[in-house]
């Protein structure tokens, strides 16, 4: 009779195991909240990192004027606002952010002014 109270509990113990505690699983949520956060981090550095590199582009560049370009980068796409001097240096301008790695596709925006 003992050893069957026993194997009784043995088993419901065994049983118990398989279904996951409260504990368990608002662990493996918070990981998963975690892992989604991450990778959305890592989205804003790499957009920051492009932002950086296409700017630095366009500092090295003589040509363009640097303060009136803004450059906004979301998931890859580089988005480029303001003027420049010349048509060449709006072409020029997609260039240089075209090259960084990482940019999947450029919307230029940028407007020629006039000298004036």
């Amino acid at each position: 009779m003992c050893l069957a109270a026993a194997s009784s509990l043995a088993f419901i113990g065994l049983v118990g195991c398989d279904q996951p505690q409260p504990a368990e699983t608002a662990g493996k949520k918070l990981d998963q909240r975690m892992e989604n956060v991450g990778q959305k981090a890592g989205k804003a550095i790499d957009d920051t990192t492009i932002t950086a590199a296409v700017k630095a582009g366009i500092l090295a560049e003589p040509g363009l004027k640097v303060l009136q370009i803004d450059v906004d980068t979301k998931d890859g796409l580089v988005v480029l606002t303001g003027s420049a001097d010349s048509a060449e240096n709006v072409q020029r301008a997609t260039q240089i952010a075209s090259a960084v790695q990482g940019v999947k596709s450029v919307d230029n925006r940028l407007a020629v002014s006039s000298k004036g």
